[in-house]
């Protein structure tokens, strides 16, 4: 389906960061200037104004999708209000475990702090223990406010064993933390796979659920890219019962997904019909994305039922939108969200 008939703005921003001190607990005070671009994917004049710039810079294009607020707070923070970055200084969590009846124990580390909480929901096969996971964490604890981190079960420290696990099982993981764990309103921050079970969070617990953030969402991701495999390739993986899909992130260089937790995961897909959320959604992506096309937050955009959507294509980002400039629009979208709230209440 187009979006472009929805598309409001487009515009890039460019931030430069000036280091206050050498130390470990040096913070990174962004600069904004704005820049409009021509088209979304316009380089040159992002070229143009990145060899004007002497320090480390990075830049995004925004799409937004109806009447809000949304990213125009970035453009106005007060220097006061800007969000820091301190993983040198963190202080450790404990890690805690949920005990559930007739299900696998998760692993977690909680923080407590003020409303709305922030709960990261990690992509596939991936732990707590990530880089996104811990500036998140970092971050919360910076301002006050709540933070979970955990684990699906099979995955890191929690119980479980992994070829059991189907998506179906990591949604019931995502729906027990917010159930058991969480506290108050939630804004809920999904990487790749985690993008995907926080929209169906969304919409099991839209009481509890406030605001979404989605990084490199992979929403249908693991169908979308089996289906589109030769007929033959496709044939011989429900032969032997197991795909075998090369991938960089896996220190094998492929992953081993069983044909049943590809069959059971087209249950959950969610593209084919307009998505009942309702809240606030921010869709970051990284268009060097060589895992999920960045189309696809494009495609999440344009179905999810709420009128406060933004896209957020970071053009030299991959798919992990690890690097310090991800880190710090994920932290900026994070922090807007939640000025936003308060002012809503």
């Amino acid at each position: 389906m187009c979006v472009l008939p929805k598309l409001k703005m487009v515009q890039g921003l460019f931030s430069k960061f000036h280091l206050l001190a050498d130390d470990a607990c040096a913070a990174c005070v962004p600069v904004h200037v704005p820049l409009l671009w021509r088209t979304l994917w316009g380089a040159g004049a992002a070229g143009k104004m990145a060899a004007r710039v002497p320090c480390w810079n990075w830049g995004w294009a925004a799409v937004s999708f109806g009447p809000h607020r949304g990213l125009s707070a970035l453009l106005a923070r007060k220097p006061g209000r800007a969000p820091r970055w301190l993983p040198a200084c963190r202080q450790k969590t404990s890690l805690s475990f949920l005990n559930r009846p007739d299900l696998p124990n998760l692993a977690y580390k909680k923080l407590k702090g003020k409303s709305p909480g922030v709960i990261f929901i990690p992509g596939y096969l991936s732990n707590m223990n990530g880089t996104k996971a811990l500036a998140i964490e970092e971050f919360c604890k910076s301002l006050g406010h709540a933070c979970i981190r955990f684990d699906y079960s099979g995955v890191g420290n929690s119980d479980g064993i992994l070829e059991e696990c189907t998506v179906g099982k990591w949604r019931k993981d995502v729906l027990s933390v917010i159930d058991e764990l969480a506290d108050g309103p939630q804004i809920l921050v999904g990487s790749s796979l985690g993008g995907w079970l926080m929209l169906h969070a969304a919409i099991a617990r839209p009481e509890k659920v406030v605001a979404l953030i989605g990084v490199g969402t992979s929403a249908d991701g693991l169908v979308t890219q089996f289906n589109q495999l030769p007929v033959e390739a496709k044939k011989e993986v429900e032969m032997k019962g197991q795909w075998v899909m090369p991938s960089k992130y896996s220190e094998e260089g492929v992953y081993h997904i069983q044909y049943s937790f590809i069959k059971e995961a087209e249950r959950h897909c969610l593209l084919h019909s307009p998505i009942p959320v309702t809240c606030p959604v921010r869709l970051l992506h990284g268009m060097k994305d060589d895992i999920v096309p960045w189309h696809t937050s494009m495609q999440v955009a344009d179905l999810v039922v709420s009128t406060d959507v933004d896209v957020i294509l970071r053009k030299g980002s991959d798919h992990r939108m690890k690097e310090k400039a991800d880190i710090q629009l994920i932290v900026y979208t994070i922090d807007d969200l939640i000025d936003k709230l308060a002012t809503s209440a």
